[in-house]
């Protein structure tokens, strides 16, 4: 199991709003599945060709993550422009290690960290 979802809990309702009040870091911009109603995840957006990359640090199984690919697309928030993103994809560390930006490592191997989340810009 990745990252303990009482974590999620945590990030949700106390972090994740500070970190998108302080309008610094790229938020995902996404529709629930069933209550249609939007959500704003801050998360860090790693650029690779024609796209990004997101670490899904709580799982396949988090509400963001399942909210998009049921949904096909979201928005990318970065602090000077938005961004469509389509065709989102589960990739496992093997695939995305190889097209990572320079700088940027794999979770380290104890918090196990097996998927990885990319999305292409419209």
């Amino acid at each position: 199991m990745p990252v303990p979802k009482f974590m999620a809990k945590v990030n949700r309702r106390i972090f994740n709003p500070m970190e998108i009040r302080k309008g610094e870091r790229p938020v995902l911009i996404h529709e629930g599945r069933s209550s249609g109603r939007r959500f704003e995840t801050p998360l860090d957006a790693h650029p690779v060709e024609d796209g990004y990359v997101f670490f899904v640090m709580y799982g396949p199984d988090a509400d963001w993550v399942k909210n998009i690919l049921h949904a096909g697309s979201a928005e990318l928030r970065l602090p000077d422009r938005v961004n469509t993103l389509t065709n989102p994809r589960l990739l496992s560390g093997d695939e995305v290690e190889p097209i990572l930006p320079d700088g940027v490592d794999l979770p380290a191997t104890f918090m196990r960290v097996d998927h990885f989340l990319r999305m292409d810009v419209a």
